[in-house]
């Protein structure tokens, strides 16, 4: 299994939350703080692999085995996989998990609040996944996300991070609710007008999520973008110039 962290390169995870609109499929996306990791920037939800987030035995659809083949690596594929969840659940406050065979809906304002407790209680380490699954009765969704990326923070970056992305559509009967303590602001946006933004200025991106934005802003609905993903026809070819800025082979 892989360390966590290996010459100053800590292991990540990404989330594309995405869901159909008239103009097109939108992305969901924040914009980091001030301080800390890639200040000021807008990103895609995620954040850094834990020791905690091996749960084979909490995961529905996908083993370690399998996560493991689809991303390269010997063991331990599947960190990523709930690490891509916990984060979209403790940044966006959607959780791609299912209780009783069923995908979850939060019944009441009751409910609402014990989970908006239970995400404050996983930011700041006092609760963790496997305690939370445990404790309401959840499995971990892992087959709704598909991998779509590999990245690592080229040696220039104060901070490196090895990164891999993944994709999949927002669940019926929740709602985006970005965390105040780690972002500043949060937007669901068509692609293209991410990067419209981007040009003019008015945002700031890195080669990964700029990259990313371009792989996905011709697509239509969100069903023919996971189905190329899939099938991994949705990357370009990996140029010498792609592998400068910190992307790597699928696996």
């Amino acid at each position: 299994m892989q360390p966590l962290t290996k010459d100053n390169i800590r292991l990540a995870a990404t989330v594309l939350l995405m869901r159909d609109t008239e103009r097109g499929p939108e992305v969901f996306m924040v914009q980091r703080p001030r301080t800390g990791d890639f200040p000021d920037l807008h990103v895609f939800p995620g954040g850094k692999v834990d020791e905690q987030d091996f749960l084979p035995e909490r995961a529905t659809g996908l083993n370690d085995e399998e996560a493991s083949r689809k991303i390269g690596v010997d063991a331990g594929g599947l960190r990523y996989w709930v690490a891509a969840i916990r984060e979209c659940f403790e940044e966006c406050g959607v959780l791609l998990a299912s209780r009783r065979g069923e995908p979850v809906v939060l019944k009441d304002s009751t409910e609402e609040q014990r989970f908006e407790e239970c995400r404050h209680a996983l930011i700041s380490g006092e609760l963790s996944m496997d305690s939370f699954c445990a404790a309401e009765n959840l499995v971990l969704a892992c087959d709704k996300l598909t991998y779509f990326s590999h990245w690592i923070t080229p040696e220039t970056a104060p901070r490196r991070f090895d990164t891999r992305f993944f994709i999949t559509r927002m669940p019926d009967g929740q709602a985006t609710l970005a965390h105040v303590w780690e972002t500043a602001d949060d937007v669901w946006v068509v692609p293209r007008d991410a990067l419209s933004e981007c040009a003019a200025g008015r945002w700031q991106m890195i080669s990964p999520t700029l990259t990313t934005l371009a792989s996905i802003a011709p697509y239509e609905t969100v069903a023919d973008m996971l189905e190329d993903v899939a099938r991994e026809g949705h990357l370009d070819e990996l140029t010498a110039e792609l592998r400068i800025q910190g992307m790597m082979p699928l696996r």
